[in-house]
């Protein structure tokens, strides 16, 4: 199964018996057998016949819209979940303070042992780069966030870890590229330009994760409710944001994928891919996601897309039936 993504301006995706077809100006630019979709990504001006929707909604295959700046519009999905028994329980438990708290210390404990397991995999690869010093210092505040009795605390030292991390972060960019801090709406410079990008499409496959599950997206317990965010998709998205994005933006710098010439300017002072590059970076996106590996927890094989949805299901089972939930490490 793949994601099929949409980028040609001016382009229609349309249903024929049983492909997708992209045309653009009655020239057809690809055909995809209906049985390889399994979700839909479109960029800027693009339309979808009324047949491809009702196909989509049909079959439950979720369609995102983002601009061409890859911010996310809206997305077409099919109707709730008919769980309401478990969306209640959700509301029910995200509203007792020591469920959540219980629940946003193992997402944090992973997040950082994951930004963690990045550098020690870096230095492993590139024994010129010593990182043990900030390896042990991520080690020491993942242990300690099992132990935080307040989500304000918890919070503020998932701060002092990403600091450690970010610094860090920078000392692994090759080829000119430099890093000095986390800037979104806008990024101010290409790494930040592809980070954020990446943290887009992996929020709109948290948010579909977590509506496949039963639950709803829009009720978080680490980063709480917030008018019209996607919370639990933002808690979801924190064991996988290093392991998944921090890597691909790392391997298309360093492999040399994408140059400076890739990125340009707009008009609000950010600084985004062009569309061809936009392009590589979905392919390499999905060959991060779907790419199998050894899950040292589980001793099995998956991939980051599978043990996205897998999270998505404890997180479920977690409201349902007050299961522990210990949240994704990789490579252990």
């Amino acid at each position: 199964m793949a994601t099929l993504y949409l980028t040609e301006q001016g382009a229609t995706l349309r249903k024929e018996h049983r492909r997708f077809v992209i045309e653009s100006n009655g020239v057809v630019l690809s055909q995809v057998h209906e049985f390889k979709v399994e979700r839909v990504v479109i960029f800027g001006h693009v339309q979808l016949t009324t047949q491809a929707i009702g196909y989509l909604l049909a079959r439950g295959i979720d369609a995102a819209f983002l601009n061409l700046q890859g911010q996310l519009k809206g997305r077409l999905a099919p109707l709730e979940s008919k769980n309401v028994p478990l969306r209640l329980r959700q509301y029910d438990r995200a509203r007792n303070a020591a469920f959540a708290l219980e629940t946003a210390r193992a997402i944090c404990v992973g997040k950082i042992a994951n930004c963690a397991a990045v550098l020690a995999r870096h230095q492993r690869n590139h024994p010129e780069t010593d990182f043990s010093a900030q390896t042990l210092q991520l080690a020491a505040l993942s242990a300690t966030a099992g132990r935080r009795e307040s989500l304000d605390s918890l919070r503020g030292l998932e701060g002092q870890a990403a600091a450690v991390y970010f610094q860090s972060f920078g000392r692994m960019l090759r080829r000119g590229f430099k890093f000095d801090k986390r800037t979104r709406r806008p990024p101010t410079d290409p790494v930040n330009s592809l980070l954020s990008f990446g943290y887009t499409l992996l929020y709109n496959e948290a948010i579909g994760a977590i509506v496949s599950a039963g639950c709803d997206p829009y009720v978080g317990l680490y980063h709480g409710i917030n008018y019209g965010r996607c919370s639990l998709a933002l808690d979801l998205m924190e064991e996988f944001r290093h392991l998944a994005i921090d890597r691909l933006t790392l391997q298309l710098i360093n492999l040399g994928v994408l140059g400076a010439e890739d990125f340009a300017p707009d008009e609000m002072g950010g600084i985004y891919l062009q569309p061809e590059a936009r392009k590589r970076f979905l392919k390499e996106y999905e060959r991060m996601m779907t790419g199998e590996f050894t899950h040292g927890r589980a001793a099995e094989r998956t991939s980051l897309r599978r043990a996205l949805h897998e999270q998505a299901r404890r997180l479920a089972a977690r409201f349902a039936r007050d299961s522990e939930y210990a949240a994704f490490q990789g490579w252990r």
